[in-house]
């Protein structure tokens, strides 16, 4: 959105749309995000987060202020932390990797379901059903902006570099004593990762998994609609 609004592409409707899309995305989907490693962590026998009022879809119990704010500027963001505790995991490598996943799946089921809702569209369009309205096509522009993010997001937290999810997953694979050095500087990690997010380097990996993804999921959405011709 901070490129619609100071580069050369601005519309008044499209921000207005891709505002809603990032509000829809902080209110309901990050605190699905939050919630889904919650929830899996407790399953896996951790109660912190249950205990910290986090087993919860209340955008009060998960919203970061910063976060939302980098959503709505740049299209990616982020929730207050579910706290975990590796310790009640019987595996505690395998239980952070398996609750860190949570996260990034939940994004991509919120994506699917904005795909379902897509491709229902298009697909009530394409045999006339629908008739060509000015609202439908704005409906269709909110579900591309909210597919977008939430595949971004998806793709964003699985980076390999803490303190996002992809780190965590990472863990379960290297051996205890990389893990400790991982772990000793990992004060650094903030930095590191702003600085490959803000000087561009992670651009166009990024934009191929994501456009990937993106594909993947109107691809996998759409099967069901191709059944009826």
């Amino acid at each position: 959105m901070f490129f619609s609004l100071f580069g050369g592409s601005f519309n008044i409707t499209t921000v207005l749309v891709q505002i809603l899309a990032c509000l829809v995305i902080v209110f309901l989907v990050l605190p699905f995000h939050e919630w889904a490693h919650g929830f899996v962590a407790y399953k896996l026998g951790d109660n912190t987060a249950k205990y910290s009022g986090r087993l919860s879809f209340s955008p009060l119990a998960h919203i970061d202020p910063l976060g939302a704010l980098c959503l709505l500027l740049f299209n990616f963001g982020w929730a207050k932390p579910v706290p975990v505790n590796p310790r009640n995991f019987k595996n505690p490598k395998a239980g952070m990797a398996i609750t860190a996943a949570a996260g990034p799946i939940a994004n991509i089921l919120a994506a699917m379901v904005g795909g379902i809702l897509l491709n229902l569209l298009i697909f009530l369009f394409s045999h006339s059903i629908l008739p060509a309205a000015q609202f439908l096509t704005y409906i269709a522009l909110f579900l591309q902006y909210y597919i977008s993010i939430n595949v971004g997001l998806a793709v964003f937290n699985l980076i390999p570099i803490p303190p996002l999810d992809g780190s965590k997953i990472l863990f379960m694979f290297l051996p205890q004593r990389i893990l400790y050095n991982l772990q000793r500087y990992q004060m650094f990690s903030f930095i590191i990762l702003y600085l490959l997010l803000f000087s561009g380097i992670l651009s166009v990996p990024l934009g191929i998994l994501q456009n990937g993804l993106y594909n993947g999921v109107m691809n996998i959405t759409a099967f069901p609609f191709s059944l009826f011709g």
